[in-house]
């Protein structure tokens, strides 16, 4: 895996290899990034990428293109920012989680979202360590932020994004 990626993108199962190539396309060809780098990881359905570019940035872009060209996007379903990695620990966890949610705004509301992958770390204990600093308002359906925790075996990616900041690639070529 990609020492300190920051896209996580979904595909389906058996896509991985064609999802590389297609996030290179889109990162190299088309944004311009001679630094990208993708690797699929042992989680079958995922890859990980690797750019210079800002990634919350990347899928602002990435939309754009969506929008204007949709037939470019063949293999990928959901295309995440990842601001941390970090080791796949409670403690790393609850650090990184203080520190991404000191940039939620006085009255901004908050959910997290944790999907985990090959760990034995328990939902409760990773959603106590991840809002335990957190003063700011829950709102579950409709929040201002949104703290990810995408747990990938040894290694988190942790990301506070609008909800906007999310590729869903087959919902919004649909639209």
């Amino acid at each position: 895996m990609i020492n300190g990626f920051n896209l996580i993108v979904t595909t389906s199962r058996g896509n991985e290899r064609a999802m590389c190539n297609e996030m290179l396309f889109m990162l190299k060809d088309q944004l311009g990034d001679a630094e990208a780098q993708t690797a699929k990881t042992k989680i079958r359905g995922l890859i990980v990428a690797k750019t210079s570019l800002d990634p919350t940035a990347v899928i602002e872009k990435f939309r754009t293109i969506l929008k204007e060209r949709p037939y470019e996007f063949r293999y990928a379903l959901r295309i995440l920012p990842i601001q941390k990695v970090v080791q796949t620990d409670l403690e790393e966890i609850k650090k990184a989680s203080a520190e991404l949610a000191a940039k939620i705004g006085e009255n901004e509301t908050f959910r997290v979202t944790i999907e985990k992958r090959f760990t034995t770390l328990h939902t409760k204990d990773l959603i106590e360590a991840a809002v335990g600093g957190i003063k700011n308002k829950a709102d579950l359906e409709n929040p201002d932020k949104i703290l990810l925790i995408e747990i990938l075996g040894a290694l988190t990616g942790m990301s506070l994004v609008k909800p906007t900041d999310i590729l869903l690639v087959v919902q919004e070529k649909m639209l």
